[in-house]
This record gives C-alpha cells, sequence and structure tokens, in this order.
C-alpha cells in the first residue's frame, strides 16, 4: 500500500501527523478527506496536470494535506522557505508561473505580502492564508472543507518544485520530470525507507527539518506511504527533542549535523536525563557532519547513525552506516544507483585518490527553470547523463566517496586551493564555539585569505582573546594555510534545516567602493 486513502480503509484512526510542540494528532482518515478537498478546490481554481502552485509556510500538518493534494492533482507545488521575505517570495512565485499561492498566516511577511499580492505578483490569480485568518483574505481551510472528499475524476502524479538555496545567484527552481505512473505509486523514497530504515505501519518518524527542503518532504511522504506516523517539529530544539524521543518513543528520524552540534552541547546530565531507546535508525542528511561529532554521536546513540549525502537535483546519492563510517571515518559512503567520477576542471577523470568535481553518471534529469546555462553547467562537459552537485571531493581505494566542499566555496590564496570545510568543521569541536563559517575574503598579496565568523556559546567570552585561542586551535590541528587569520563574533545565518546562508555572509565582506 501506498497512499494514505489505502491506508485510511485499513487503520483509519492511526495517526499519520503528531505534531511534537501541540500534541495535535491528524489520522490518516483525515489525512486521505483533507487531501482529497485540497485535489478537489486546485481543479476547481482551475489548475490541470503540469500547473503551478506556491505554498509558503512553516511546518504545520496541513503542509502535508496540501502535498498530498498536489500528489494526486498532478500538479507542481513550489515550496518557499518560511523566512523569506515578500519581494523574496514574489520572485519565486513570479519565476515559477505559479497561479495559486498559499501562506502561512504566522509568518512574519504574510501580512505585508498579501497587502501588495496584486502588485508584486499580477499573475496570481487566486491567494490563501492558513492556519489562520487575515482580513481580506481567503481561508484555504475553509474553502477546502466545502469540496467533496472524494478523488478526483482525473487523478495523476504531483511533484514538488524546489527552488535552490541561492548558492552562487538567486534563487533557481528544479524541474524534475513528473512521473508517468498512476498517482497511488510509492513517492520516490518510499522503496529506501522500506528497505534500509525497515519503516512499518504504525511506527513513528521524526521530523524537525523545514518541510519546505525537498528531502524532509519527500522522507514524511515516503513514510506516510508506508503507514508510518510523522511526529512533525515546528522547530528544532535540542532538549525539546530528547524530550519528544522520551514521551512518543519514535523509531525512525532524519536530522542535520547542526542539530546533533547543539544536542552534544547540552550539558551531560540534561542529555543523560531522557529515554532515547526507541531510536533504531537515526540518518542525517543536508551538510557534512564534522568527524568529532559524528563520533560522539554514535558513542551516545549507539551505532544507528547513518547518512545519505545528495540533493534537491537528485543527481545521485550516497548511503553509508554507522561500521562502514567507523571504519572510513569522514566518508559520506557509496552510490548504490550510480558510478562516481571525480573530474577536474576540463572534464577529464583523475585517478584515485585525487580532488576533483564529483559526477554521478545516474542520468541527469532535472532542469533549472528559466536557467539553461546552469542546467549546462551541472552536467559534464563530455558525458550530458553524468551530473553533479557542485562539490568537490575524492574517491579512495574502496570506492568510497569523501567531500572536500562546494566548488563556490573554495578558497585560492597565493594560487593554492583552500577548502574551508575542514577548518570550519574543526572550530564547531571546540567548547567555546556554538557555530562557526569560514570563507575566503579579499586579500592585496595572496588573493584571497581565510576568514572565520564565530557564534560563542557565551557572548561574554567574544574578543580578542577567545579570538587569539581560536586561531592557536585550528593552528595546533591544521596547517597554517587553512586556518583563519581573524575572526570576527556575530550570530550565523541558519535557517531551520540547519543550512547556512554562507554565501550571504561572505559577500559582506567583498562589498567595494
Amino acid at each position: 500500500m501506498t497512499y494514505p486513502g489505502q491506508w485510511a480503509a485499513t487503520q483509519p484512526d492511526a495517526a499519520a501527523i503528531i505534531m511534537a510542540g501541540s500534541g495535535e494528532t491528524v489520522s490518516f482518515t483525515e489525512l486521505e478527506n483533507a487531501a482529497n478537498q485540497g485535489a478537489q478546490l486546485l481543479r476547481q481554481l482551475g489548475l490541470k496536470r503540469g500547473d503551478v502552485f506556491a505554498l509558503w509556510s512553516g511546518n504545520n500538518a496541513r503542509y502535508l494535506e496540501i502535498a498530498w493534494a498536489m500528489r494526486r492533482a498532478g500538479v507542481y507545488m513550489v515550496p518557499i522557505a518560511a523566512k523569506l521575505n515578500a519581494e523574496e517570495v514574489a520572485y519565486i512565485v513570479n519565476d515559477s508561473n505559479s497561479r495559486v499561492v498559499i501562506v502561512d498566516a504566522g509568518l512574519k511577511h504574510a501580512e505585508e505580502f498579501f497587502a501588495r499580492v496584486a502588485q508584486l505578483c499580477p499573475a496570481v490569480e487566486h491567494s490563501f492564508s492558513l492556519c489562520a485568518n487575515i482580513t481580506g483574505v481567503q481561508r484555504w481551510e475553509t474553502t477546502r472543507a466545502a469540496m467533496p472528499a472524494t478523488m478526483i475524476a482525473d487523478p495523476a502524479i504531483g511533484q514538488a518544485m524546489s527552488y535552490s538555496s541561492g548558492t552562487t545567484g538567486r534563487p533557481k527552481g528544479i524541474k524534475q520530470p513528473r512521473p508517468d505512473t498512476p498517482f497511488d505509486a510509492p513517492p520516490v523514497f518510499a522503496p529506501l525507507m522500506a528497505a534500509r530504515f525497515k519503516s512499518t505501519p504504525r511506527t513513528s518518524f521524526i521530523l524537525s527539518a523545514p518541510l519546505y527542503h525537498s528531502g524532509p518532504l519527500a522522507m514524511a511522504l515516503a513514510e506516510q506511504s508506508l503507514g508510518a506516523c510523522i511526529l512533525l517539529f515546528e522547530k528544532f530544539d535540542a532538549e525539546e527533542m530528547l524530550k519528544s524521543i522520551e514521551r512518543y518513543r519514535p523509531v525512525r528520524g532524519q536530522f542535520v549535523p547542526t542539530m546533533f552540534i547543539r544536542m552534544l552541547k547540552l550539558p551531560a546530565e540534561v542529555r543523560n536525563r531522557y529515554d532515547i531507546s526507541s531510536l533504531k535508525v537515526a540518518f542525517h542528511t543536508a551538510a557534512p557532519c564534522p568527524v568529532d561529532t559524528k563520533r560522539a554521536m554514535i558513542e551516545w546513540w549507539g551505532p544507528i547513525i547513518d547518512e545519505m549525502y545528495g540533493g534537491t537535483e537528485n543527481a545521485g546519492s550516497t548511503f553509508i552506516n554507522s561500521e562502514e563510517w567507523l571504519r572510513k571515518p569522514g566518508s559520506v559512503g557509496k552510490s548504490p544507483t550510480s558510478n562516481i567520477h571525480i573530474c577536474d576542471d576540463d572534464g577529464s577523470e583523475l585517478p584515485t585518490g585525487s580532488t576533483g568535481t564529483v559526477y554521478f553518471d545516474t542520468g541527469a534529469g532535472f532542469q533549472y527553470l528559466n536557467d539553461p546555462e546552469k542546467t549546462a553547467r551541472a552536467r559534464h562537459p563530455q558525458h550530458p547523463t553524468w551530473s553533479t552537485f557542485g562539490d568537490i571531493g575524492h574517491l579512495d581505494e574502496d570506492g568510497y566517496l569523501f567531500l572536500s566542499d562546494r566548488k563556490a566555496f573554495m578558497i585560492i590564496s597565493g594560487g593554492v586551493n583552500i577548502y574551508p570545510q575542514e577548518a570550519e568543521n574543526l572550530l564547531l569541536t571546540h567548547p567555546e564555539v556554538l557555530d562557526a563559517a569560514v570563507f575566503g575574503i579579499p586579500d592585496p598579496d595572496m588573493g584571497e585569505q581565510v576568514k572565520a565568523v564565530i557564534e560563542p556559546v557565551n557572548w561574554s567570552t567574544a574578543g580578542p582573546a577567545l579570538e587569539a585561542d581560536l586561531i592557536a586551535f585550528c593552528r595546533s590541528k591544521l596547517s597554517t594555510l587553512k586556518c583563519p587569520q581573524s575572526i570576527d563574533f556575530e550570530k550565523l545565518p541558519r535557517d531551520d534545516a540547519g543550512k547556512l546562508a554562507k554565501k550571504a555572509l561572505r559577500d559582506r565582506y567583498w562589498v567595494t567602493g
């Protein structure tokens, strides 16, 4: 069974969603009815197969109801990051040709957006508020509830069309072809969740990353298609995560390295206060995990830590479990579906152990919406079915992949290539560091120099003494060339999924004139 309607027939009262903060519970019957009503409403609004609507929202139960409506209406849904402002949202809505916009009324800029929607997004035909009323705006839940809770006459699989985070420019829509399969075919991650992570009905899956990211949304739909419940967090909090694991007894969960770091920095008496023994699988995604952090998590939680490396483009993926990782510390594993090729800037394949651009030969089906040049740059120059996320890495003699950094963040200092992730990961292990970013800034002699920006555990320690201590700490572990020459202190701009807005941070240091 692969979609909520089938589970609604066999376990109608079983929980499909539990909100960890509020305790709100949505059964499979309620999820199926809301999804059917949502699909009916999308059709009534004029959206046919292949059309586009946008959802700008934080984590809530309505999000998954709308996503399942998309899955059976054959349309594209554009998830928009919750922390964007009205102009940033308008750019994505317009670029994606979204005809309908649904907006979480609790977002900071929601009312401003609705007040200016006609001006900002003239092609939008209908807009709705979600989770609360806004004067003069249709409420999604009220309008949806008036629709019949039956399957639409022409169901087809819809697809999320996520936008990149804008690491190297303005965000771009990542458009995958809609599957030409029956609407009740399993979501793309369902076989993985069933086979590798042993997902089963009436078990719970932790999800605290934002659903507007492609991975968490895909995992949520896959788990629910297998009859499991999503234990959904409105936002991540380290101690609240441990409390909820003890309370709800989930079996599986998805995390990002920042969450591990925040939990490990809790006092030992807090970490040891809660029973987390129900967890059998805890896999992490989204960013490389510092070696010391991952080793500490395995020591704390046991060998249940799996890692998945991939991206919204679905160019390829790798996996590694705890036992493999302990043999190959720092590796992101092997690919189960494709060959990995390490190539130089000209596209020539490099020998084992050499560092270069990581390509997968799975077969590139994605395109960057309205940007054929960026699409072409993601393809290998001689092999158009090879594609890359833009990461740099190498393969060892056993075929395990090790990542160095994003190509866009490589520092060139005096003609030498420096990958800042190494220093970044090291700084995160220092007891006085809560968060860290390392990148290149202008240098009149060397071209670039290494810069660090640190968010300290205690702001009272921020200053020259801590700066000197952290630089010395780096130099005791790494060559001087790789270490920051100076450190600033500020709160770092991470989203709810733990992704660092490094480009915006770095760009401030490159402003001239």
